[in-house]
């Protein structure tokens, strides 16, 4: 573990819980796959051809043995991929609960900084060897890394509540939704460099 000057305008930040709020509930809803979907009458297969003639049957005229009324017929009202969740965020917003977000884990004692993060090959023991050196058993932890390394993402990938990511790719959610974040002191020199062009 090392020590490194952090800058004030990423580090410390006063917290907005109302600007994180709105930063993490947009990225959420950004992230969310639409799953649901009823078909309705006009998708549902079969019930090309009408079930008999409008007239003289004495039975109530029909089009279609796919209309909602029908047992086997389309849906009404259900939830359908149509639906966007999708919201749009200003970058400075986004920017902004980013900083007041690594400012409360610096303030909170979360942000764990190495002089260098690296290991020779890809093995998952090696990376927990390391991770075991630090106070985060049990607790969940963001590798933030200043570039893509293969080996460390996929000596990580099988560790439990692991996760880790590239400085330049960091956002609110992703840092609210673990414990602990460890990174090199390249990573922060990374975060200066994409943030504060």
């Amino acid at each position: 573990m090392g020590e490194a000057l952090l800058s004030k305008e990423i580090f410390d930040v006063k917290f907005n819980a109302d600007l994180v709020h709105l930063a993490v509930t947009i990225q959420a809803a950004n992230r969310r796959q639409v799953i649901a979907h009823t078909k309705t009458r006009g998708e549902v297969r079969g019930g090309g051809k009408k079930p008999w003639r409008q007239k003289g049957t004495g039975r109530a005229r029909a089009g279609s043995i796919r209309s909602p009324l029908w047992r086997g017929g389309g849906t009404v009202f259900g939830p359908t991929k149509d639906k966007i969740f999708k919201r749009k965020i200003n970058k400075k917003t986004a920017k902004k609960a980013l900083f007041m977000v690594l400012s409360s884990k610096v303030r909170d004692k979360e942000l764990i900084l190495l002089d260098d993060l690296k290991i020779e090959k890809s093995k998952t023991k090696l990376m927990a060897g390391i991770l075991n050196k630090f106070p985060v058993k049990g607790k969940s932890l963001l590798i933030i890394m200043p570039k893509k390394e293969e080996t460390i993402f996929r000596a990580s990938r099988n560790i439990e509540k692991t996760d880790v990511t590239e400085a330049r790719n960091l956002n609110a959610l992703d840092l609210l939704n673990h414990k602990y974040l460890l990174a090199p002191k390249e990573s922060i020199k990374a975060i200066k460099d994409t943030f504060l062009k």
